[in-house]
């Protein structure tokens, strides 16, 4: 089960130097995204796991909070521990 994470838990993680990655794909993320994310989309995120610090929280999110899951177990299973999937991206927009 995922804990909520309000928007000040995510703002406070952020400038504790969390990485927030937008995991939709390159269309969807030009067309808005939350401020600070990079773009990793799910179909080619494996090829670009090592521009991810594991020593720094990972905060995925998508549209609905789905693919987000997907790429969390992905992470974990490569060893990454401290991932979180907050979920769909409109929760977060006016953060």
């Amino acid at each position: 089960m995922n804990k909520e994470i309000t928007c000040t838990e995510l703002k406070q993680f952020l400038e504790n130097g969390a990485q927030l990655i937008d995991v939709r794909s390159i269309m969807e993320f030009n067309q808005g995204a939350l401020n600070g994310a990079i773009n990793l989309p799910i179909t080619s995120i494996q090829h670009h796991t090592d521009s991810i610090d594991q020593s720094k929280p990972v905060l995925l999110y998508c549209r609905s909070g789905h693919r987000s899951g997907m790429v969390k177990q992905f992470l974990i299973s490569l060893g990454f521990e401290d991932v979180y999937n907050i979920g769909s991206y409109t929760k977060y927009a006016f953060c």
